[in-house]
C-alpha cells in the first residue's frame, strides 16, 4: 500500500510538472521588449492548454498545439522606461517584473565581440591613449536604460544564460564591451531603453554560426556535400554555436544584428568564399526571424601581425588587406554597415586591441543614421572610382562627411601606385576637394593605386568627423 501511495504521488508530481507553463530562458524578469514591432512571447505547457499573456494593457491568448508549444504576439509597443509586469497564465501563473520597452540588438561573433567590459577577466592589455572608458563605466553609476542578456560559452540544448539583467548586476563585467558601448550610445541619443543580447565565442568561424541545413540548401556549397550527413565546410563542422547560442533566442523580437568576426576565417585564407558564407549566415538569421530587412552592422578587423603567426598556413603581409576587401564587399548586403578600426591599435602583436568604446560608437552611428533617422556622419571614406590624369590618379570617394583630411594633420600616408608592370611604390597623395590625387616620380604612366595594402597599415586618411577610410585597391590583379 505504501509503494502504491508513493507511486501515485510520483505520478501526480510528474503530471503536475508536465502541465506547468514554461518559458524560454530569453523571456525573463528585467527584459527589454522591442518597440514598434509585434512582440513574440512563447513557451510550452500541456497540449491543448489555453495560455493568457497580459502586458501594457494588452491581453493575448493562445492554445498550445499537440506538442505543448504556444506563442502570442503583442501589438507594437511604444518605448517606455517604466518598469512593468507581464503575467502569463495557464495551469499556473508566471509573473515577470521590471520589464522595459525600447530597442533590442543581438551582438555576436568571435573574441573581439566577446571582449568583456572588464578586460582584466581575459588579461587584455590596457589601451594607451586617453582614459579607459570601460573601466570608468564599470566604476560609475549604472545606466538604468541599459539591460543585457549574457549568453555563456556552453553548448547545451537550452540557452546558457541566467536571463536578462540590469547594469547593477555583476555579470555586466562579462558582457561584450563593443555591444555595451553601442547600447550606451543609443540610450544616450534616443533616450529610450536599450537591450543587448551578448552571444559570442572566441576563435569561432562564420560556419559555426550557420546551421548545416543552410549549406545543404546553398547552390554554392550543396554539390560538394551532397549525400553527406556529418559534413564539414573547409574543415569545420557548421552550426555548432548556432544551435545552442542563437537558435534558442529565436523568435525573440529584435531590431538588428551586430557582428564582429573574421580573424579565424582569415587564418584559413578564406577570402574567396567568406562573403558568400557571411551572406548565407545573415540570410539564414533573417529568415528565421522572419524579417529580411533586419540591419547587419559589422566590424572590419584591425591591423595585426598575421605574417608572424605559426599557423598551419603561412600568411603574407597582404593577406589581411585582401580580407579587408572581402569584408568591405559585405556592404553590398541590404541594410548593412561597416565600422573601420585601422586606427584603434596600440600593439600590432595584439589581436585583441582595446578602444571597444569607440568600436561601439562607430557601430551606433550606422544605426542612428539608418534606423533612427539621426543626421550623423556614419562612415569614413569609401573608395568609389579612379581616373588617370596627366601622370596622376584621381580618386573619388563616398562618405566624405564634411570633408577629407588626415587624423594627425600630417600628409596622407599608406598610398602606393603602380604602372603597367604592376610594381607598387610609395606615392604622394594630397586632398583636393572631395578627391585624393596620387602620384610618384617613379611611375610616369600610373594605372593603379592601393591604399593601406599591408597588415601593418594604420593610415591617417579620414573625413573631418575622424572616421577612418577603409583600405582599398583600384586594380583587380591576382
Amino acid at each position: 500500500m505504501k509503494k502504491l501511495t508513493l507511486f501515485s504521488l510520483s505520478l501526480f508530481v510528474l503530471c503536475s510538472l508536465s502541465a506547468q507553463v514554461l518559458l524560454p530562458k530569453v523571456i525573463t524578469n528585467n527584459m527589454v521588449l522591442q518597440r514598434g514591432k509585434p512582440v513574440a512571447i512563447w513557451g510550452t505547457a500541456s497540449p491543448n492548454e489555453k495560455i493568457t499573456v497580459s502586458f501594457a494593457n494588452q491581453t493575448k491568448t493562445a492554445v498550445t498545439d499537440t506538442a505543448g508549444n504556444w506563442q502570442v504576439k503583442l501589438d507594437p509597443l511604444k518605448a517606455s522606461a517604466e518598469p512593468r509586469k507581464m503575467i502569463i497564465t495557464g495551469s499556473n501563473t508566471i509573473e515577470l517584473e521590471n520589464i522595459l520597452v525600447g530597442e533590442v540588438w543581438l551582438c555576436s561573433g568571435q573574441s573581439n565581440m566577446e571582449y568583456p567590459l572588464d578586460r582584466r577577466l581575459k588579461k587584455y592589455a590596457a589601451s594607451k591613449r586617453g582614459e579607459d572608458l570601460a573601466e570608468k563605466e564599470l566604476k560609475s553609476a549604472k545606466n538604468p536604460l541599459i539591460r543585457y542578456l549574457y549568453v555563456e560559452r556552453k553548448l547545451i540544448p537550452t540557452l546558457p544564460t541566467d536571463g536578462w539583467k540590469d547594469t547593477n548586476d555583476t555579470t555586466l563585467r562579462y558582457v561584450s564591451a563593443a555591444g555595451y558601448f553601442f547600447a550606451k550610445e543609443l540610450a544616450d541619443k534616443l533616450k529610450v531603453p536599450v537591450g543587448i543580447i551578448s552571444t559570442s565565442w572566441g576563435g569561432t568561424r562564420v560556419e559555426q554560426w550557420t546551421p548545416p541545413a543552410s549549406y545543404q540548401n546553398s547552390p554554392l556549397f550543396k554539390d560538394s556535400i551532397a549525400g553527406k550527413t556529418n559534413f564539414k565546410i573547409d574543415g569545420m563542422v557548421p552550426g555548432k554555436m548556432f544551435e545552442g547560442m542563437v537558435k534558442p533566442i529565436i523568435p525573440y523580437t529584435i531590431k538588428g544584428f551586430l557582428w564582429y568576426q573574421g580573424e579565424s576565417n582569415l587564418m584559413i585564407h578564406d577570402t574567396a568564399t567568406f562573403v558568400a558564407k557571411t551572406r548565407l549566415m545573415l540570410d539564414t538569421w533573417r529568415g528565421l526571424w522572419n524579417d529580411n530587412q533586419l540591419p547587419f552592422y559589422y566590424v572590419q578587423i584591425a591591423p595585426y601581425y598575421y605574417s608572424k603567426r605559426k599557423d598551419k598556413l603561412a600568411h603574407d603581409t597582404d593577406l589581411l588587406p585582401y580580407y579587408w576587401e572581402a569584408q568591405a564587399k559585405c556592404l553590398e548586403f541590404p541594410n548593412s554597415g561597416m565600422a573601420v578600426t585601422t586606427d584603434l591599435v596600440d600593439n600590432l602583436g595584439d589581436i585583441h586591441p582595446g578602444y571597444k568604446w569607440e568600436v561601439g560608437r562607430r557601430l551606433s552611428l550606422w544605426a542612428l543614421a539608418k534606423d533612427y533617422g539621426k543626421k550623423v556622419v556614419y562612415s569614413g571614406p569609401l573608395y568609389k572610382s579612379m581616373k588617370v590624369k596627366k601622370g596622376t590618379i584621381e580618386l573619388e570617394f563616398t562618405q566624405t562627411g564634411s570633408g577629407l583630411t588626415t587624423a594627425d594633420g600630417q600628409p596622407l600616408n599608406w598610398f602606393t601606385i603602380a604602372g603597367a608592370d604592376r610594381k607598387f611604390v610609395p606615392a604622394q597623395a594630397v586632398v583636393k576637394g572631395k578627391k585624393v590625387i596620387v602620384s610618384s616620380e617613379a611611375v610616369v604612366s600610373p594605372v593603379a593605386v592601393r591604399f593601406a595594402w599591408n597588415e601593418t597599415a594604420m593610415p591617417n586618411f579620414c573625413n573631418k568627423e575622424k572616421l577612418p577610410a577603409s583600405p582599398f585597391r583600384t586594380d583587380n590583379w591576382k
